[in-house]
């Protein structure tokens, strides 16, 4: 006998009327949400990685057998790192393969620019950037493959081997630099090679903001997956009573949430496909990218879309165990859903295991992900209990109607208010986290330093007379001294070396440098921006993450706000309309459901809010760092945003009230 779940199914989703249509559109948006931002933050996961590949050719792998001397510097202009990729090819030797992004290996004299490179040289004067580099009429092109991003800054030169640029003492950093930003050994080829420090973090940073993004996608997913759920309830509890199976009415469902989902989530696919161009122009570490690196992959594309559509249809299958064991008490709407004391113990317990983990050390990345899904998790378990809880006390404390039946609301659907506010309140401890991070140091008290390292004190005194010849034909104003093994004030950190203080800005200090490039040891002179590097391109790569993750954690609480007020109003359909038979003011209806929100709203995300501030100072305390009045300013906004966002959201849904009771007799009907 044929089945009659997939004819039934159909029939009633078109008899459902305009009520059913708006519902499904509105669960298909917020699909298509959740597929495309899942998507997007992927993209910028798996293309960190591809990016972070295409610089490991830069870092030299000394080779028993080499063939060629490579040395890696980096220099800076307008506070971009400039990478400078030295070739030497050793006589004797076999001929060394070309490196990426060129079609031969560079002869002595050849300088190869990424696009972005020239593109500066023409617009900067040659004594602030052109000048650093050997004389050439033409210059040959990095090709994409040797590239992270179409907007870095890479050189590639061909060199003697006894060129200073190529000894042993030109890629050695000042005493208390971190390494990464020189190098320099003899290679066979261009493979094995370790990403630059400017690409290394990006994955790691791009898959927090992953984390952080999956729990408000869930909850947008779990809201889509419940819109109409009172209706639907309804009319599956006839169903049910008429004679119909519990794995009818489950099947009928899933088969209905899953069409919907699907549609949406492969409407969020196709706009995340259009929109690749647009997303490769948004800048993210080094620059922009190529089109192709944000291309997930048909796999990863439809493991999402297959994702979201689980979701939702999970969600809504959650639904209907009382429907399958009690449709009676369903279609008298006689269960009121309250939540146990469980949750709270849940809670406690789940807290109390993150406090002990963190409290013993060093954690590694994985880690620190599990843990804060555990943090997400608890909670989730946790909110509908506080939100029970809260409508009990402003019950009974409640002196105006709207309070009273925001109050009711509250108690006797928990779980519907808390979806409503999860979104912001779980986004909530990312913006108290990340709003008053200050992690690391921006080499502010080196800001008019240029620093060259010499072999020796002796030929730090010719170098410093040699200096100040450069740096007056250069015309650039600067005081010129020696270095002393005990001053670590200065960017030689205690090093050999003579340092110019450059009066003027950027433009000195960058003439400074091209007019220095020749003295000393052959390494590239410092700069503030070379000593800050390692704790600017961490912290860069958060503050980049941290707001990109804030934004589409607002957008996506948002949706899911907006939507399941929405929902709520179609839902509640019966109930305002019996409200309003009764005599209550349609403005009295709206504050009620404002103050439904704003309620459970303050207290959590409020203590969201709170922890991630916590968590960030305790992270901050371990670095030295501190927390300043801008970033509380930072947070206040953060905070203030969300929250208008997420009235604004609500309000959206104030028309939809206003037709729905239009007619209170029908709509009670």
């Amino acid at each position: 006998m044929r089945s009659p779940v997939l004819p039934l199914t159909w029939h009633l989703a078109r008899s459902s009327g305009r009520r059913g249509l708006q519902s499904h559109l509105l669960a298909a948006g917020a699909a298509a949400v959740g597929a495309f931002v899942l998507l997007v933050m992927v993209a910028a996961t798996l293309g960190s990685g591809e990016r972070a590949d295409h610089t490991a050719w830069r870092t030299p792998e000394p080779a028993e057998h080499g063939t060629a001397v490579q040395a890696l510097a980096t220099t800076y202009v307008r506070h971009q790192p400039l990478a400078v990729v030295s070739l030497a090819q050793l006589p004797g030797r076999a001929a060394t393969e070309a490196p990426p992004g060129l079609t031969a290996f560079p002869k002595r004299g050849e300088v190869y620019l990424s696009p972005a490179l020239a593109k500066l040289l023409r617009e900067l004067p040659a004594n602030r950037l052109a000048d650093r580099f050997p004389k050439r009429a033409h210059y040959g092109t990095i090709g994409a493959a040797g590239l992270a991003s179409p907007d870095e800054l890479v050189a590639v030169v061909g060199r003697a081997p006894g060129d200073p640029a190529m000894s042993r003492s030109a890629a050695q950093d000042a005493s208390w630099f971190d390494e990464g930003q020189a190098a320099r050994a003899v290679v066979s080829g261009f493979s094995g090679g370790k990403p630059t420090m400017f690409t290394a973090f990006d994955q790691g940073a791009a898959l927090l903001g992953v984390v952080l993004l999956a729990m408000p996608v869930v909850v947008l997913a779990s809201a889509a997956g419940r819109l109409g759920a009172a209706r639907r309830e309804q009319r599956l509890a006839a169903l049910r009573l008429a004679g119909a199976t519990p794995r009818q009415i489950i099947a009928m469902t899933a088969v209905e949430a899953t069409a919907v989902g699907a549609a949406g989530a492969v409407t969020g696919a196709l706009a995340y496909g259009a929109l690749l161009p647009v997303l490769a122009e948004v800048p993210y570490g080094v620059g922009g990218w190529y089109t192709g690196q944000l291309w997930v992959g048909a796999a990863w594309l439809a493991g999402i879309v297959l994702a979201v559509t689980a979701l939702i249809t999970i969600s809504a299958v959650s639904m209907l165990r009382q429907v399958a064991t009690a449709p009676l008490g369903v279609a008298q709407q006689a269960n009121p859903r309250r939540t146990r004391m469980i949750r709270l113990v849940l809670f406690v317990a789940a807290l109390g295991y993150i406090w002990v983990s963190t409290g013993g050390g060093q954690l590694k990345p994985r880690d620190l992900l599990v843990l804060l899904l555990i943090f997400y998790g608890a909670f989730w378990l946790f909110g509908p209990w506080v939100v029970d809880r809260l409508g009990r006390i402003a019950g009974r404390f409640a002196r105006r109607p709207a309070t009273l039946l925001a109050a009711r609301r509250l108690s006797d659907d928990p779980r519907g208010a808390w979806r409503t506010v999860s979104g912001l309140v779980l986004a909530g401890f990312a913006a108290g986290f990340f709003s008053v991070s200050m992690l690391g140091s921006d080499g502010a008290q080196y800001r008019d330093q240029v620093a060259v390292i010499t072999e020796s004190p002796v030929a730090a005194r010719h170098a410093a007379a040699e200096s100040r010849t450069l740096l007056d034909r250069a015309g650039v104003t600067a005081t010129v001294t020696v270095g002393r093994e005990d001053d670590y004030d200065n960017l030689l950190g205690g090093s050999p070396g003579v340092v110019a203080r450059v009066s003027g800005g950027t433009g000195q200090i960058e003439k400074a440098v091209t007019a220095l490039a020749s003295v000393g040891s052959g390494h590239v002179p410092y700069t503030q921006d070379y000593a800050s590097a390692s704790d600017r391109t961490v912290t860069d790569r958060i503050a980049q993450v941290s707001t990109a993750t804030l934004a589409l954690s607002f957008v996506v609480a948002t949706a899911s706000a907006g939507l399941t007020a929405a929902a709520n109003v179609l839902d509640r359909r019966r109930i305002y309309g019996l409200l309003r038979l009764a005599g209550t003011p349609l403005k009295v209806l709206d504050r009620a459901r404002v103050r439904e929100t704003v309620l459970p709203l303050v207290v959590l995300a409020g203590g969201t809010a709170a922890m991630g501030v916590y968590g960030s100072y305790q992270l901050n305390k371990l670095a030295g760092a501190t927390i300043n009045t801008t970033s509380a300013v930072r947070l206040a906004v953060c905070v203030a945003v969300g929250a208008l966002a997420m009235l604004a959201a609500i309000g959206a849904s104030r028309p939809l009230l206003r037709k729905v009771t239009a007619d209170p007799a029908r709509a009670a009907d």
